[in-house]
């Protein structure tokens, strides 16, 4: 079956000159089977070929229909977030370590890619998260998540004390270093290093997750993805505090400000090779049942 894609973004890892030769590769066998190809602006000096037609990473969706990742899971979040508002799928080629969002690897190039251009895939649909920061009734700044929105204490030895509320319902105040509220795709990231538990790619749920709190009973929650989150703080001075999403920073945040997190409205499209098997995935990333032979 024959795909209905004509137009083919390439986003490169950034400052990496070691994907030049997949690069190149990958351009030139997209151009050679007839596509239209774009390559972001920041990759188009490690494409061994003249005249690449290039663009920003925030309007490479504008132009295509489809749009290849090359690079570590880093790269593909950076994709996602880049071209979640023009419902086009992403692919992802890793070129990184662990690789949880990124299928194929450079030495399954390109037999991998041609069937999935000719209709050989399974897509599924990853939920975002967006986080507003509201100060004085005012939103001051938003921003989206595909892995994680997390609050870290910053610049102070004193843990920061949280107040969570789940649909406008207390759910409860803790001292901590911080928490993650991640997506069943964060679930496998910095949420799983913090001791948050591993959720299938499309259940419909969000875990929170404490970052060293003061008392151990404070364990990680799941609640459904639906619920509106909002966060505040307990402090009786000024803290210093700062608000990632997926790492990317957000202004520095006030001890009168509050923190909403809620699911975006438009999830991203991935497309996997036909057979891709995230139970599989997980045995290999994270060496489980090293030693079992089915």
């Amino acid at each position: 079956m024959q795909t209905s894609f004509k137009t083919i973004g390439i986003i490169g890892k950034l400052n990496d000159a070691s994907i030049a030769g997949t690069l190149t590769g990958l351009y030139t066998y997209l151009v050679a089977h007839g596509y239209n190809v774009y390559v972001a602006e920041d990759s188009v000096s490690f494409i061994n070929s003249p005249c690449v037609a290039a663009c920003s990473l925030e309007t490479l969706g504008q132009y295509c229909d489809l749009v290849i990742a090359v690079g570590g899971d880093g790269t593909f979040l950076g994709a996602a977030r880049a071209i979640v508002a023009y419902d086009i799928p992403l692919i992802g080629i890793n070129l990184g370590h662990l690789g949880f969002l990124v299928d194929i690897s450079p030495n399954e190039l390109p037999g991998k890619l041609h069937q999935m251009l000719q209709g050989h895939y399974t897509e599924e649909r990853r939920s975002l998260l967006r986080a507003k920061i509201i100060r004085d009734q005012q939103v001051i700044h938003e921003e989206t998540a595909v892995n994680e929105v997390a609050i870290h204490r910053w610049v102070t030895p004193s843990m920061i004390e949280i107040v969570t509320k789940i649909d406008n319902v207390f759910l409860n105040s803790q001292r901590s270093d911080g928490l993650i509220i991640s997506t069943p795709t964060g679930s496998t990231a910095y949420s799983l290093s913090a001791g948050g538990p591993i959720l299938y790619p499309s259940l419909g749920a969000l875990v929170l997750v404490p970052l060293n709190p003061h008392t151990l009973s404070n364990r990680p929650i799941v609640i459904h993805d639906s619920a509106e989150i909002e966060i505040s703080f307990c402090q009786t001075k000024q803290i210093n505090a700062l608000v990632t999403c997926d790492h990317i920073e957000m202004p520095d945040v006030l001890i009168s400000d509050k923190i909403l997190i809620k699911k975006d409205p438009i999830p991203i499209r991935i497309l996997h090779p036909e057979g891709q098997d995230f139970f599989q995935i997980l045995r290999n990333k994270l060496n489980w049942s090293s030693g079992y032979h089915s």
